[in-house]
């Protein structure tokens, strides 16, 4: 386990700092960023390709300068929609059964927004459940990061989650990764700490992506529901500091394999439009989901294992060390999987995917609150959590709870 190897006590935290920094970089943003390997990061999203060297010239050296400031986990939340939606119902739409969608995919129910719920209204939910664990007040949260690809207002729901938790101090913006969201924010949410000197930073996923499911569709509609989870991220010294290793990883050549594309309606042409036959332009709408599944599950198999040996890599700790896994819960074959390459036992890995099935960006802290409100995950344990979907986008960190 992490604590009885030290990982997580004053000592060990300050040698890892100081080999990291001696090897890396330090960005503007407070982010780790390699100065000397020139080795080709592999392009896992289309082809498993590792090795080689660039052609174009290596990156300049930056200025080397120390991170004395660090960021911690404290405080979780979570909240999701009442309808539950199991997959009897669902087989009373499409041709499937309990049976069949359990064997394939690990899920039994799923939530799904309805009547006059939101999106925004899960994530305040989810939020100030996130205050008041980690016992923060509103007007002292500095940043506000929401992701999510499926936001109730097509500018985003930040600023309005911002005024409905009342943080009238903070800065709110969106981030729009899938389900890497939430890892991304975590991810920034350290950069901003370290590097701007910011003291709480509120991350939240949180997708409703069952208003993109045709439900007529049982490669997809079996798959996805609603949630929202918040994690805030705080300042703390370098000897706490919560965030030991990272990587991320896009691929944009592995797009056509799960998407939601930009669609337009046909409507009636103005008379008077200067000549121009494309005027005024037509109505946008998005598609519903539509995925390769197969190929995802490759992806997913491939891509997510070696991303999480790099994050242990980097964090200078071994896979044995950890105390739980925590992957977006896509698929029960994709987390056994991958648990199985890092020789990580059932009883280390987080899982509620048979009761949510796939939330997205909502996905990874909806499992975490979960199970810190359950007592299993404690203070001090140490964590690699992946997440990976649609871009396709990729990227794990090693993180410590508290």
């Amino acid at each position: 386990m992490a604590n009885a190897s030290g990982l997580v006590s004053p000592t060990p935290t300050t040698s890892l700092r100081l080999r990291i920094s001696t090897r890396f970089g330090i960005s503007r943003s407070g982010f780790c960023c390699s100065v000397r390997d020139t080795k080709r990061v592999f392009r896992c999203g289309s082809a498993a390709v590792e090795g080689g060297t660039d052609e174009a010239a290596p990156p300049k050296p930056r200025p080397q300068r120390l991170v004395t400031r660090g960021a911690k986990l404290i405080g979780c939340g979570s909240a999701v929609p009442e309808l539950s939606v199991s997959n009897h119902d669902l087989a009373q739409i499409v041709e499937t059964s309990d049976e069949w969608i359990f064997a394939r995919t690990g899920i039994r129910n799923r939530r799904v927004l309805s009547g006059a719920e939101t999106l925004t209204g899960l994530a305040v939910e989810a939020a100030k459940k996130a205050l008041d664990m980690a016992q923060v007040e509103p007007d002292d949260v500095d940043v506000i990061l929401m992701c999510t690809s499926t936001p109730d207002d097509l500018f985003g729901n930040g600023a309005k989650i911002q005024g409905d938790l009342g943080c009238r101090n903070a800065w709110a913006s969106d981030i729009t990764a899938a389900c890497s969201g939430f890892v991304s924010g975590i991810l920034k949410a350290t950069g901003l700490i370290r590097g701007l000197g910011l003291k709480n930073v509120l991350v939240i996923g949180a997708d409703a992506l069952s208003r993109y499911v045709d439900w007529r569709d049982r490669g997809t509609c079996i798959l996805f529901g609603d949630a929202a989870g918040a994690v805030l991220v705080q300042a703390c010294d370098m000897e706490e500091d919560g965030l030991f290793g990272f990587d991320m990883h896009s691929d944009g050549e592995g797009h056509k394999n799960l998407k939601a594309t930009l669609t337009t309606e046909e409507h009636a042409i103005l008379s008077k439009t200067n000549g121009s036959p494309s005027f005024p332009p037509h109505r946008s709408s998005y598609s519903c989901i539509q995925m390769n599944g197969q190929e995802v599950f490759r992806f997913a198999v491939r891509c997510v294992p070696l991303s999480i040996e790099k994050s242990l890599e980097l964090a200078g700790i071994k896979s044995s060390s950890i105390d739980w896994l925590l992957l977006h819960q896509a698929n029960q074959r994709i987390i056994d999987s991958v648990a199985t390459r890092l020789e990580i036992p059932g009883g280390r890995v987080i899982s509620n995917l048979a009761n949510y099935g796939n939330t997205s960006a909502g996905s990874i802290p909806l499992a975490l609150d979960e199970y810190v409100r359950a007592g299993k995950v404690k203070v001090g344990d140490t964590i690699a959590m992946a997440g990976f979907g649609a871009g396709l986008t990729w990227g794990s960190a090693i993180v410590r709870w508290g």
